[in-house]
């Protein structure tokens, strides 16, 4: 029983031993051959590109500027005397003083929407508790932002600004 035990359970570690030192042998020749960095430049690549086209995707090619047709406006009733007008686009100031006549505009001009602020401020002298000093900004053709002073005499100042900043 001794001997049947011993050759039935008998394996032959050598030809184990053998064929797994072929195998990690083929693996590492695989490891060092130059198809593996092949295969894994080609895997780079490939995820590369498909990084590339998937950030692309939602890409909203629309220009977020608009250019609009802007215009400053101060009107007065009769006897209101301009003493400052000063207009604002952007950065960009303009003042105006002892200005003539009851009535001033910048006249049209093209702005960008990346200015993103116009400002307008006036100062006036009201003769009397009648005057009136209206402030108008208009974009597109449209006033956009007003403010009127009234039921007041003597030196007023008023301000208005208009943002393209969606907030």
């Amino acid at each position: 029983m001794e001997n049947f035990h011993k050759s039935y359970f008998y394996i032959d570690k050598k030809a184990i031993f053998e064929t797994l030192k072929n195998l990690f042998g083929e693996m590492k020749q695989f490891y060092k051959s130059k198809s593996l960095s092949k295969l894994s430049f080609l895997f780079i690549v490939l995820f590369s590109v498909v990084s590339v086209a998937h950030s692309c995707k939602d890409d909203d090619d629309e220009d977020e500027f608009q250019d609009h047709i802007v215009k400053f406006e101060v009107k007065g009733t009769t006897g209101v005397e301009f003493k400052t007008i000063v207009t604002q686009v952007g950065t960009s100031q303009n003042q105006i003083f002892d200005q003539p006549g009851i009535s001033w505009n910048s006249g049209e001009m093209f702005v960008n929407s990346s200015q993103s602020q116009l400002n307008l401020s006036a100062n006036a002298l009201l003769p009397d508790a009648n005057a009136k000093l209206i402030l108008n900004i208009w974009v597109d053709g449209e006033v956009a932002e007003t403010d009127t002073i009234k039921n007041l005499s003597g030196i007023q100042s008023s301000s208005i600004a208009h943002s393209f900043l969606e907030l």
